[in-house]
């Protein structure tokens, strides 16, 4: 089955942001809510795009899975066109992280509490403890 899921290791709650390129230009959404130890599929159908873009935040310590791509996010569900001018629309700004899904119809990520080796198709973030 063609998807993009993403895999929660942790022993806490994740929420979890998607960012993509549509025909339509950049679109940011979110929040899916991931338990601990448990999977969710965030895209089911084969990908359309060959990078997709990921922001996490563990819901009970404050740890993040982020990267250096800047999307715009918002405290409660949303689906945000444009990547551009995140303040002045109301929305805050997070750093997602780039994943080259290459060719591939399926593609999962696994949030971890520290780094771990990536398989095939499957990619590590560390988070970070802000505390």
């Amino acid at each position: 089955m063609a998807d993009f899921r993403v895999c929660n290791a942790t022993q806490t709650l994740v929420g979890v942001a998607l960012g993509y390129r549509a025909q339509t230009g950049w679109i940011s959404e979110g929040w899916w809510h991931i338990e601990a130890s448990s999977c969710k599929t965030l895209i089911d159908s084969a990908l359309q795009s060959r990078y997709y873009y990921l922001y996490a935040e563990d819901a009970t310590r404050g740890g993040r899975w982020e990267g250096p791509i800047q999307m715009c996010v918002a405290d409660n569900e949303f689906k945000i066109a444009g990547v551009n001018d995140c303040f002045a629309r109301g929305f805050q700004r997070a750093g997602f992280q780039e994943y080259d899904t290459g060719e591939q119809e399926n593609w999962m990520v696994q949030l971890t509490d520290g780094a771990a080796a990536p398989e095939d198709t499957t990619s590590a973030v560390t988070g970070t403890d802000d505390q």
